[in-house]
């Protein structure tokens, strides 16, 4: 009996009965033999990751996974690595518990909760990386065995690790024929887990631990707080050393600890996950709002405001009630069920349905800059990136069928004006119809083929992301990556044939009929506070002049220039530019090294010269000395910068913060 499989290349291989991955990867060759991590069972990314110890269908495709592979490679070693800490921490502490432990973007964490009066922190790190290497070193098998759900809940129930029974009792609730669950041993270590897995732990060439977290069971809040461990694991030492700098780089451009130092915004626990916009923030702040009113004017949008608070029946209506409702702040107002609101799109759906409209009118284009509360859990809280409080640039158009391609290429070209402003390089991401969605699949033909249409007409390369399109509607995300390396989506338009049904939103055509709008939603900053932290990090706090939240600041030599230089920010301050004079009694040598850690573009400093000649010495922050000149024409420079046609949409006299 022989089972044939195909390889990527589309040549058969003929392999005895029962043959295993790597049995496949031998009969390919020795070097591929001694390389081979996993098999991927199916075609392309698609395709099912298996261990190499098991058994081969008959006719399947397959493609053997090697250090080569990439982040499918990376990721599986740092699920033995995640198998590796937890056995290292069982060994470590008598009595801990296991929970889950999955590779992650950057690396793995595990969660455990430790026997009372116990805890761990980063000063525990070095012990445990040193058990965790003599794992490591002992090569330990990754040996798969498929055991009856009752003999693996049992193992687990006597051994007192309650979460893994708990998994254990959900996957039989969740499948009543399920029959077994697969068991993962490396070395004393038995663990819960789909797999796969490396052939040894000796795969892991490299690996450290970063962090420790607070991590919500289940991230319910209700449930107990376990302890995350966070690591990460690499082929290579050198892989691992390049990693950890980048760490360390992002560690000094945290934009929480950037925030601080500038004078932007601070947090409190008396409001946990809100931001508290101190002046400086609150001018960046201001200036990004500025510039999304101007910009958003100049295209046909109309701001609107609209309620904090809903009664229950609109979150109904939109379906947020039963999708969306743990997320929600609730509070009961009169005995009515009202709750915070976390998007705007319901509130305009219900504002465009209170009065009638034509056809003539459309497109109507709403815009709020409105406050979202939304009830995060504290674990995934971090700074202005994960916020319970935030305001969105958020904007809905209604507009007709015919309408629909011309509005998202007006957003999607609103976009790239946008991130041009930033220096941003903005690639994007189509996403198509998930498994669980609204609508036939002809609405959702019509929907994908007008996306890929503007995608086509503008020119713009994008990548398809299959299934991951909201439930109602395909979208249209951008991403950029930061100067450490790092992936952001910031802007989204989505389309919505959903939430007109859900509200009824109808418009009078050109046949005296009612018929039903189209909804496009359309965020291109997604949040500011998310905007604002994300370019924080990626400018290392180094602000365009026009966004700085002071852009120059006079610096007077001694206490007699005072005057003077009152008079030079004064004659700044009439063009709406944001200026300070430092009029403390230091050297000026002081004065510029605070300035510089401010990292404020422009110093202008004021002696008796330049008192009598009307005029200041121009210092650019980290570039130095730009020689002198008179108010005037410093004022026409600057004048240049923050009212140049590209950016006069941020800073102009209508928009002055």
């Amino acid at each position: 009996m022989t089972v044939t499989v195909t390889l990527p290349d589309g040549k058969p291989l003929a392999l005895d009965g029962g043959a295993t991955g790597a049995d496949a990867a031998a009969a390919i060759g020795p070097a591929l033999a001694r390389d081979a991590l996993a098999v991927r069972v199916g075609d392309g990314e698609a395709g099912e990751l298996r261990d190499l110890a098991r058994e081969l269908p008959d006719g399947a495709v397959i493609s053997i996974v090697t250090a080569r592979t990439g982040d499918a490679a990376l990721a599986l070693i740092r699920h033995d690595a995640a198998h590796v800490l937890a056995t290292a921490v069982l060994e470590l502490y008598p009595g801990v518990k296991i929970s889950i432990g999955p590779a992650i973007a950057d690396g793995f964490y595990y969660d455990f909760e430790f026997p009372e009066g116990v805890s761990v922190s980063e000063e525990d790190f070095a012990a445990i990386e040193e058990r965790m290497r003599e794992h490591v070193r002992a090569g330990e098998p990754f040996v798969r065995a498929d055991v009856p759900v009752a003999g693996a809940r049992a193992r687990f129930a006597e051994a007192g690790q309650d979460y893994k029974v708990e998994l254990i009792d959900d996957l039989a609730a969740a499948d009543p024929s399920l029959q077994t669950v697969s068991l993962y041993t490396n070395g004393p270590f038995t663990d819960l887990c789909r797999g796969p897995h490396a052939p040894s732990t000796a795969s892991i060439g490299a690996f450290a631990l970063s962090s420790v977290a607070g991590a919500y069971w289940r991230g319910d809040s209700s449930r107990t707080m376990l302890t995350r461990i966070y690591g990460t694991a690499f082929f290579k030492r050198a892989e691992l050393d390049e990693h950890l700098v980048r760490l360390e780089r992002a560690r000094e451009l945290d934009h929480r600890r950037l925030g601080r130092e500038l004078g932007l915004f601070t947090f409190s626990d008396v409001s946990p996950g809100a931001a508290f916009w101190l002046p400086g923030g609150t001018a960046v702040f201001n200036a990004l709002v500025g510039l999304s009113r101007r910009m958003g004017a100049e295209r046909g949008y109309s701001e609107v405001k609209t309620p904090l608070i809903f009664d229950s029946e609109l979150w109904k209506t939109s379906g947020h009630w039963g999708k969306y409702r743990e997320h929600m702040f609730q509070l009961s107002v009169e005995e009515r069920e009202m709750a915070v609101k976390p998007m705007n799109c319901p509130g305009h759906a219900h504002l465009f349905a209170a009065t009638r409209h034509s056809y003539r009118e459309l497109p109507v284009r709403y815009f709020e800059p409105g406050l979202l509360h939304r009830n995060e859990s504290s674990g995934v809280l971090h700074g202005l990136l994960r916020a319970r409080l935030f305001a969105q640039d958020d904007a809905h158009i209604f507009c007709t069928e015919e309408q629909v391609e011309q509005e998202v290429r007006g957003c999607i070209e609103m976009a790239f004006d946008t991130y041009r402003l930033f220096g941003f390089e903005v690639e994007l991401e189509l996403s198509t119809r998930p498994d669980e969605r609204v609508g036939d699949d002809a609405m959702w033909d019509r929907a994908e083929r007008k996306l890929k249409a503007v995608l086509a007409e503008l020119d713009l390369d994008y990548r398809i992301s299959e299934g991951e399109g909201a439930f109602y509607g395909p979208k249209i995300d951008m991403h950029m990556t930061d100067s450490l390396g790092r992936s952001w989506q910031l802007g989204t338009v989505q389309l919505d044939y959903s939430m007109p049904e859900r509200f009824a939103l109808s418009y009078t055509g050109a046949d005296n009929a009612e018929h039903r709008p189209v909804m496009i939603h359309r965020a291109l900053f997604g949040s500011y506070e998310r905007f604002i932290g994300i370019m924080l990090e990626h400018l290392a706090g180094e602000l365009p002049s026009w966004l700085a939240p002071v852009q120059a600041v006079v610096l007077p030599v001694s206490d007699p220039h005072n005057g003077y230089a009152e008079d030079v920010a004064a004659q700044l301050r009439e063009l709406g530019a944001r200026v300070e004079v430092d009029a403390r009694s230091e050297s000026i040598g002081r004065k510029i090294r605070d300035a510089e850690l401010r990292k404020i573009p422009y110093m202008l400093v004021v002696g008796e010269r330049e008192s009598a000649d009307g005029t200041v010495a121009v210092r650019e922050h980290r570039a130095g000395d730009a020689g002198a000149s008179t108010v005037a024409d410093f004022a026409a420079r600057l004048r240049g910068e923050l009212y140049s046609p590209a950016l006069d949409t941020a800073q102009s006299p209508e928009f002055r913060d």
